[in-house]
């Protein structure tokens, strides 16, 4: 028995493991939730506030320490009067660190930030931590109910699903419904139906109105493909072998397959019982592998491919005999635990890549449509798993600095802050620039009322104003990307960098 197997099977003696983790399981399992309990009470009780700085407390990252409300937000420009719903964008905000030895940016506590807009004004402001029961602990608030399986405050997606606002995690905690001024509800199991964990980044196909996840969990043998269905419950869930327990942040959805990427980052059970918050590595022995599996489930081809860090899913769609998918890369190897600067590090910055996996000739190429470094990729929400035309990402330049390792730090002047609209029919791409400091956040969507070509409509931001030292909600017009924005508007505190959002419209 090998070092990891023995390490393994001391720690599901002690705790108890089950290899099928279902809903009904206890409270303390293996996914997320749980390693980053461990992680922060190997460090209690040490000096408040000791060890070195990160740069993921730091700057733009630094998290903010209180829950604002404000109503009647000032607004530079003229907010266009078809934006009548909800921006919400999460993300880590660490509360209570006693250490930023404890830390890792993936693990902070999740805070929503949310934007009101109505009839051309912006409402109100609001800004709140989810209230899982450690966080409900924390701020001395009493926690309704029983507390779920490997509970967490979900940090990563805020997704609208069939009336309620769900915030999501991957390998393990339930999402967490909110309501519509970000008050937590509840955990929420799709009707009772989700056993086991849950992912961060589901695909949501509007024709065939069915949600459609890809979740992973630390103890599995396998992966599962579960698709929601116009009810609202688990109607199918297929598992999908696969060796060393890989981190699967994404996937990708076409009208004919579940596009599958099988990174070599594996769960680590000697790192784990070690207490460190992110127990998993880069795994040069686990090749990479990109699986196409129908939809409708079956066996699964894998198709080997040179390693990198497969970041986040753009889009993807068939075509013919192949499956085109669209996504963000970093080079290998991809530390996700870091390299002792409280947060995922790589020797490069993220780009953007096409994979045609073609199914006849059993390959996949690679090319590089765009090397500028960009991350959280979006199309417009309807064509997800069609072809499009028109894509979106962020680039931030306190976010490169802080992934970069000194194994590839490349000078400052390399990185700058903006949002990017590409145009694939093209191959071209303009850049909406922002100055020194003022870093930008995932760019959101949002088709105009009535609209009929794919851009026309709007891109909602969190962009940081150095002016004020507080973050503005600006608004682009997709189709005039470059021009002024069409509204700043200025609210009263900062967005720390973090990941997703989504834009919740009015029923």
């Amino acid at each position: 028995m090998s070092r990891t197997e023995r390490a393994q099977a001391g720690f599901e003696r002690r705790h108890g493991q089950s290899g099928d983790r279902g809903a009904g399981s206890v409270v303390g399992g293996y996914g997320l939730g749980h390693y980053a309990g461990e992680a922060q009470a190997a460090t209690r009780g040490t000096a408040a506030g000791g060890g070195e700085s990160t740069p993921f407390l730091e700057g733009a990252f630094a998290p903010v320490t209180e829950e604002l409300t404000a109503f009647g937000l000032e607004v530079t420009g003229r907010v266009p009067h078809d934006l009548d719903g909800r921006y919400l964008r999460t993300g880590p905000n660490v509360l209570g660190l006693e250490d930023p030895r404890a830390h890792h940016w993936m693990l902070g506590d999740g805070m929503v930030h949310g934007v009101r807009l109505r009839g051309g004004r912006a409402e109100w402001y609001r800004n709140r931590w989810v209230r899982s029961s450690q966080v409900a602990r924390k701020l001395g608030e009493p926690y309704p109910g029983e507390v779920p399986p490997d509970d967490f405050p979900c940090n990563t997606h805020v997704i609208p699903y069939k009336g309620r606002i769900l915030a999501l995690q991957e390998s393990g905690p339930l999402p967490y419904e909110l309501d519509g001024e970000l008050n937590t509800v509840r955990p929420y199991d799709f009707r009772s139906t989700l056993e086991g964990a849950f992912t961060a980044h589901t695909k949501y196909d509007v024709a065939a109105d069915e949600l459609h996840a890809v979740t992973y969990y630390p103890t599995w043998d396998h992966v599962r493909h579960l698709v929601i269905d116009r009810t609202g419950r688990v109607a199918r869930t297929s598992r999908i072998p696969v060796a060393d327990a890989p981190m699967m942040h994404d996937f990708a959805l076409t009208g004919k397959y579940v596009v599958i990427v099988d990174v070599p980052i594996t769960f680590d059970m000697a790192a784990a019982e070690a207490g460190a918050p992110v127990p998993y590595v880069w795994n040069p022995k686990h090749p990479m592998r990109v699986g196409v599996m129908p939809r409708a489930g079956g066996a699964t081809r894998w198709f080997e491919i040179d390693p990198v860090y497969y970041s986040h899913t753009l889009n993807a769609y068939d075509q013919g005999d192949t499956v085109v998918m669209e996504l963000t890369t970093m080079p290998a190897p991809f530390y996700a635990a870091g390299r002792g600067n409280g947060g995922p590090s790589t020797t490069g910055t993220p780009v953007l890549d096409r994979w045609t996996v073609d199914l006849r000739a059993g390959r996949v190429r690679s090319t590089r449509v765009d090397d500028l470094p960009q991350e959280f990729p979006r199309v417009n929400e309807s064509l997800v798993s069609r072809r499009h035309r028109f894509a979106y990402a962020a680039s931030a330049a306190e976010m490169w600095r802080a992934y970069e390792t000194v194994d590839g730090v490349p000078p400052d002047e390399k990185f700058t802050n903006c949002l990017v609209k590409h145009d694939m029919l093209r191959g071209s791409r303009q850049v909406h620039r922002f100055p020194d400091g003022a870093a930008a956040g995932e760019p959101v969507f949002v088709p105009r009322r009535g609209a009929r070509d794919e851009d026309d409509g709007y891109l909602l931001s969190y962009v940081h104003n150095p002016d004020r030292g507080a973050s503005d909600l600006v608004i682009l017009s997709a189709q005039d990307f470059t021009a002024r924005p069409l509204a700043r508007i200025h609210l009263p505190g900062r967005v720390p960098l973090g990941f997703h959002g989504s834009w919740v419209p009015d029923a």
